[in-house]
């Protein structure tokens, strides 16, 4: 038989496509040739396996071999099908199984000495497969117990070519050479810190409840020192537990990243990003050169994206937020197509009001013109501003001040609030009352039309945007949640209009 054929995965965002890989061998001169739009990693892969196949104790096919990768109008990316192309070239030789090796999908990358390499993005490619009626794979070692964690799958872990072709029926010895480990640093076991170590802030610890209940983005504008930092490295303890659904997306997400370690299984706590603030937008929302990476904004999906000193972040990293704030997702847009990845997270803004930090507390000077004050905070534009439900002013701890509840109790309170959020949400696809259309909400109040006289008077005198207005509500709604009542009232709905507006004087 001269043509080979196996199966792999194309992964384009976290979008698996099932590539079938055909290797045809020719009687002529020697040569290799790879066809269906592969990128320039992939175009490498002729020097990679050929010398694999060789260091792994099989004959190379001396004649004219062209690999197609079908469909072609599908992009190719990364080394992932090194595997793949060994597989189908040795069937087509004959040295292999053909009907074995057309029966499997294979993902992997080969070294020159026939070792099998870890690549990215292994779960979601087998979830792909699995998707597409072919649960069968074969991975490297290394990513095994990845490919294991989705439901359905048969997953072959084998260290080298040589022990793939061997269960293929090739006539190999197979070394004993130790398998390659993926080079993702072991995850520390991570306490998150308790809440019972803020020094006072009550309506910041209030704050920080509300939006975990509710989902809700947060803005903390206070002096150096006053625990904005603090407060914010406290928010991913109160959150629930993700769920199922949930975990394998976060988990899919930073098996791409190259963050993820099999050996914890699903990540199963809301995620916590701290970007520094010269990151670029590339490392914030995702991007780079070939193959687009999820960034800090994707790899925080269900969890915390934190941005300590905000304005200090360049514009183009603060304005790319907008699009995953709205809409809860990041779409890297490439000449071959565009790569879709979650990005639902809370977002929490820490500012100094001003760049010295000094323009509020107790007997401080601040040193900047007003000028400065207005470039400085100006930063954080209207529009980026608006998609923020939550905006408090934190003021020094006074020395009087006691610590106040502990992570455990507030969470309690955050899960039953979000259990009436989620039952009342039944249905709708929505989780979290952050999530909810503004229509949704206005009609949830009914005849209660007098709830909305405070928020048409700032709509009036222009304190608030239509935006604004919906997102006062969602607040409303979280207030109601965590004090057990069936709907906000209207103190609820002033309480939500204060807690927008506070931070808004800086």
């Amino acid at each position: 038989m001269t043509l080979g054929r196996t199966r792999a995965v194309s992964l384009l965002g976290l979008s698996g496509h099932l590539v079938e890989v055909e290797a045809h061998l020719a009687p002529s001169l020697p040569a290799f040739s790879l066809v269906g739009l592969p990128d320039t990693a992939l175009a490498e892969a002729r020097d990679r396996v050929r010398a694999a196949v060789t260091s792994s104790g099989l004959v190379w096919p001396n004649r004219r071999i062209t690999v197609n990768l079908s469909p072609a109008t599908l992009p190719k990316a990364g080394s992932g099908f090194d595997l793949a192309i060994a597989v189908a070239t040795l069937a087509g030789a004959g040295v292999v199984d053909a009907a074995a090796a057309a029966d499997r999908v294979h993902i992997g990358e080969l070294g020159l000495d026939g070792r099998l390499r870890p690549v990215r993005g292994v779960l979601p490619a087998v979830a792909a497969a699995v998707a597409a009626g072919h649960p069968r794979v074969v991975v490297p070692t290394a990513n095994a117990a990845e490919a294991s964690l989705v439901p359905g799958a048969d997953v072959v872990g084998a260290a080298c070519l040589a022990e793939v072709a061997s269960r293929y029926g090739a006539d190999v010895e197979v070394p004993d050479l130790p398998p390659v480990h993926d080079d993702v640093p072991a995850r520390r076991a991570v306490v998150d810190p308790d809440l019972a170590d803020v020094i006072g802030q009550p309506e910041a610890r209030h704050c920080l409840e509300v939006a975990a209940a509710g989902g809700h983005h947060l803005l903390m504008v206070g002096p150096p020192g006053a625990g904005k930092t603090m407060l914010a490295a406290r928010l991913p303890g109160l959150l629930p537990d993700l769920a199922e659904a949930e975990a394998v997306e976060v988990t899919a997400v930073h098996s791409l990243a190259g963050t993820f370690d099999a050996g914890d299984g699903l990540v199963r706590r809301p995620p916590f990003e701290d970007p520094h603030h010269t990151a670029t937008p590339a490392s914030v929302v995702g991007g780079g050169s070939g193959v687009p990476r999820p960034g800090a904004a994707s790899r925080a999906h269900c969890g915390v994206l934190f941005l300590d000193e905000a304005p200090e972040f360049p514009t183009a990293v603060l304005q790319t937020l907008r699009q995953p704030l709205e809409h809860g997702e990041v779409v890297l847009h490439r000449a071959a197509g565009a790569a879709r990845y979650p990005a639902r997270f809370q977002l929490v803004l820490a500012a100094n009001p001003c760049p010295c930090g000094r323009s509020v507390g107790k007997g401080l000077e601040c040193t900047c013109r007003a000028e400065q004050r207005r470039r400085y905070f100006g930063k954080l534009s209207g529009p980026l501003l608006d998609r923020v439900d939550l905006q408090l002013e934190v003021l020094p701890a006074r020395a009087e001040d006691v610590p106040g509840e502990r992570s455990a109790v507030v969470a309690e309170r955050v899960r039953q609030a979000r259990g009436a959020a989620v039952e009342r949400l039944a249905g709708t696809g929505w989780r979290t009352n952050a999530q909810v259309s503004g229509r949704w909400l206005r009609e949830r109040l009914g005849p209660r039309r007098s709830l909305m006289t405070d928020l048409d008077r700032a709509l009036d005198r222009g304190t608030l945007s239509l935006r604004g207005v919906d997102r006062v509500l969602r607040v409303a709604w979280t207030l109601a949640d965590l004090q057990g009542r069936a709907a906000p009232s209207r103190d609820d709905v002033g309480r939500a209009l204060l807690l927008r507006t506070r931070g808004q004087g800086a």
